[in-house]
């Protein structure tokens, strides 16, 4: 029997209600004056966004006088002035300072332009030297290069005529004679830049005593010629 009566209840609330009933019952709302909902502060199930003066300033600015906030309790304190005042000075500049701002970016950009372009000038007209430089500096390397290609084979001939044909370039004989050698040719470019050296002095000394050809006598008369 108590089946059949669910369902005629079940049957009769869907006809009766044109949505699904709550099955809880909300919490009275506390009104003031002039049917004003104000939360309670002290409530500690209110919400944050309930309290506080910018709740305060929302009722104010709804309902007026009639919310009962007193509207000098609204008002910003020294403090919190001078904090927005910085706050627009730094997010809110003023058209004028925008102005400047823009046109010193534009000459600081300019700037740059221009010595970025007289940089690029200066090291194109550089360019030829430079090239001529590596290609110097190209040719003294494979220079180099065919110098010492050209003694590692002289000591190699060298060291043929003394130890053979059959030569162990690994071996302690080898490699000291191989320094004994190279010490040699050292000597001998010493020697030679210094008697170089030598011959530059004496022709140098030899020109600054060579008299003048108008400091030199002239050559005496003689007699047959007058």
């Amino acid at each position: 029997m108590a089946l059949p009566m669910q369902r005629c209840w079940a049957r009769l609330r869907v006809l009766t209600l044109p949505w699904p009933a709550a099955g809880y019952h909300a919490r009275t709302r506390i009104w003031g004056l002039d049917r004003i909902y104000k939360p309670d502060p002290t409530d500690p199930e209110t919400k944050k966004w309930h309290k506080g003066p910018a709740y305060e300033a929302k009722l104010y600015g709804r309902h007026g006088s009639a919310s009962g906030v007193m509207p000098e309790t609204l008002w910003p304190s020294r403090e919190q002035l001078r904090a927005i005042e910085e706050e627009e000075k730094e997010w809110y500049p003023s058209l004028r300072e925008m102005l400047e701002q823009l046109e010193a970016k534009e000459r600081e950009e300019l700037r740059q332009k221009q010595e970025r372009e007289k940089l690029i000038a200066a090291n194109m007209a550089k360019m030829p030297q430079m090239v001529e430089d590596w290609r110097r500096a190209k040719r003294e390397v494979k220079q180099k290069a065919r110098e010492e290609k050209a003694r590692k084979e002289r000591l190699l001939a060298q060291a043929r005529e003394k130890f053979g044909t059959n030569v162990d370039f690994h071996s302690p004989k080898f490699q000291e004679l191989v320094k004994e050698l190279e010490k040699e040719e050292k000597k001998k470019m010493k020697a030679s830049k210094r008697k170089q050296k030598e011959e530059e002095r004496a022709a140098m000394a030899a020109v600054l005593n060579t008299p003048p050809a108008s400091a030199q006598p002239a050559a005496p008369v003689s007699d047959e010629s007058l």
